[in-house]
């Protein structure tokens, strides 16, 4: 990787997946006291400390940059962690480029505090080794808070990286680790999905609020960088849509990278998915499509009163289809 990007992620697991299972423990320390055996200061210290950190939903509790605030030694140890590896590689004349992200931020000042942080360490570690650091920290868009703030945010990010896999919990409320097994069958029975949203993004809902921090993000820093980190990465009809909403780059799991880098090519070349088609903000017109790239969707009225296709110039049709994805007349 030298010479190259590589983003790490601050500390994002729950707290309780760092600590002994609560019922087990309260099990084995029972055990003990039935059988008469002493239970050491220790022991009993641990199970206090397991009791007061559960949590009955801890994947929207004690995570994240919370658990950073809340414990701040975690995530300074890793920040000094990275400066110190980067200053190492760089005075041994290798080129690191890594780059700090912070998980489950939802406020300017979380991330503020945070990158104070970082900033402050960071330049302890370059004076201390005499090697000159310039590492971007940026964070996650997990929450739709988030996504609404993300003007704000930017103000003290480098980059942002939307976590569409907790964004889909979070936008539609699910767990993740209940709902598929639970209803989804009934769902898919019932037609109120096609296909799971946390396969194929949710461009309507889940999507939009991704192009919202996407476009309020940019309103402040015009060049930040925006990419996609889930298995949305690795979808095709994913990739297509946040192609045409402007995301940078998209991050998955090493075996979706190579249909990944298939579809982010193709999407690049002709950016005419039908979901990026129908998800733009265009709107048929008088008729017709609006806008010099026909997009309208689901209600196009392409072709009445205008021939045999859409209006705008980037309109065709190909295959007796036409590429806004509407019902257009196309001979």
């Amino acid at each position: 990787m030298d010479g190259l990007p590589v983003t790490v992620r601050l500390i994002d697991p729950p707290l309780h997946e760092f600590l002994p299972d609560q019922t087990e423990l309260t099990a084995e320390l029972a055990v003990k006291e039935a059988k008469g055996e002493a239970v050491s200061e220790h022991e009993a210290e641990l199970l206090a400390a397991v009791r007061a950190n559960h949590e009955q939903n801890p994947m929207l509790g004690l995570r994240g940059v919370r658990l950073g605030l809340k414990i701040p030694g975690l995530i300074k140890l890793q920040i000094r962690a990275i400066a110190e590896a980067t200053a190492e590689l760089k005075a041994a004349g290798k080129d690191p480029k890594p780059q700090i992200m912070v998980p489950l931020i939802g406020s300017h000042t979380e991330m503020q505090i945070v990158r104070e942080w970082a900033e402050e360490i960071i330049a302890e570690v370059a004076g201390a080794s005499g090697v000159a650091l310039d590492i971007p920290i940026g964070n996650m868009i997990e929450l739709p808070r988030a996504a609404l703030v993300a003007s704000d945010i930017a103000e003290e990010s480098d980059f942002f990286s939307f976590g569409t896999n907790d964004l889909t919990q979070t936008g539609w409320g699910f767990s993740r680790d209940d709902v598929e097994h639970a209803f989804f069958d009934d769902y898919y029975n019932y037609g109120v999905f096609q296909v799971s949203p946390f396969e194929t993004i949710d461009w309507r809902g889940v999507g939009q609020l991704v192009d919202i921090g996407v476009q309020l993000g940019r309103s402040t820093k015009p060049e930040l960088s925006c990419g996609v980190c889930g298995e949305h990465g690795g979808d095709p009809a994913s990739i297509h849509f946040f192609d045409a909403i402007g995301i940078d780059y998209v991050s998955c799991s090493p075996f979706r990278v190579p249909v990944a880098r298939l579809e982010a090519g193709r999407a690049a070349i002709s950016n005419e998915s039908e979901i990026a088609a129908m998800a733009a903000e265009e709107c048929c017109n008088d008729g017709c499509c609006a806008g010099e790239a026909c997009t309208c969707g689901d209600d196009c009225k392409c072709g009445e009163g205008k021939g045999s296709c859409c209006a705008g110039e980037n309109c065709t049709c190909n295959e007796k289809k036409c590429s806004c994805g509407g019902n257009c007349d196309c001979k």
